[in-house]
């Protein structure tokens, strides 16, 4: 599968708009979701990607592009972005209204503070944490957090000698509810494929290095099984709450690339 949101970010920065409509659905055809009926939604899930990455593009202090007065007119690369979503609605492609819903569903309501919830649980509630790892579609819908791209998940804990790495054959293997929007990395052709040949290296350009001695696991995240990870509790937060110990989990730590926080990154002791 190629990366729609690399693809599309690279045609709204260097291609015309003209040729969009075709464009786009050579992008399509070129992702397994294509295969598997899925081109539509993937789709419209990519469009909200790149609105969201031109939106914190645009808006990151210190870039060339951030104004503080929002009547200047906006860059060219989100005129295109625009100019893309134009022809997509006119030609039936996407709704803009669902992109919307997308976006503030999965980046201000949810993202991935629910996973970094129920990841703060288990440490805390052993009798939780067994259930999560035995049946975890059903403890975190306890919590409140299923739907769309929610079913059939599965926690794998990481362990002082086995560290877990999560990646995504298709499109729709990604654990919504829980994590929020993918990242384009994580779609993305190189890192599925050196994620399985060369974890090890993976892992250690995220900054995390294992010793030789610790087993790294790949895990293929799919509709039928989408996977979590259940980071190792960092050492110092005894007696933290659910709330403070959640702060410590990151999506990263939830996809394997990354472990924990530790309560220095917070700034305690």
């Amino acid at each position: 599968m190629i990366s729609k949101i690399a693809d599309l970010h690279h045609w709204v920065t260097h291609d015309r708009v003209g040729n969009g409509v075709q464009a786009v659905r050579d992008i399509c055809k070129a992702c397994v979701c294509y295969l598997h009926g899925k081109w539509n939604t993937c789709l419209r899930e990519a469009l909200a990607e790149l609105r969201i990455h031109v939106h914190k593009k645009m808006n990151t202090p210190g870039n060339s592009g951030h104004h503080h007065d929002h009547t200047d007119p906006p860059s060219e690369v989100a005129l295109r972005v625009r100019a893309l979503e134009s022809l997509l609605v006119e030609k039936g492609l996407v709704d803009p209204a669902a992109i919307d819903a997308l976006i503030d569903t999965y980046e201000n309501r949810i993202g991935p503070r629910n996973g970094a919830k129920v990841v703060a649980r288990a440490w805390s509630d052993p009798t939780f944490k067994q259930w999560l790892l035995e049946d975890a579609t059903a403890a975190i819908h306890r919590m409140g957090y299923s739907g769309r791209q929610g079913e059939h998940m599965k926690v794998v804990e990481n362990t002082p000698k086995i560290h877990h790495l999560v990646i995504c054959t298709l499109c729709s293997g990604y654990p919504w509810p829980v994590l929020g929007l993918p990242p384009a990395w994580y779609k993305s052709a190189p890192y599925r494929a050196r994620a399985v040949a060369d974890p090890r290296g993976v892992l250690k350009e995220f900054g995390t290095e294992l010793g030789e001695d610790i087993e790294i696991r790949v895990w293929d995240s799919t509709s039928e099984m989408r996977f979590l990870v259940l980071p190792m509790r960092p050492q110092g937060t005894e007696g933290w709450s659910e709330e403070e110990l959640a702060a410590l989990v990151t999506r990263n730590a939830m996809i394997g690339v990354e472990t924990a926080k530790s309560p220095k990154d917070l700034g305690r002791k």
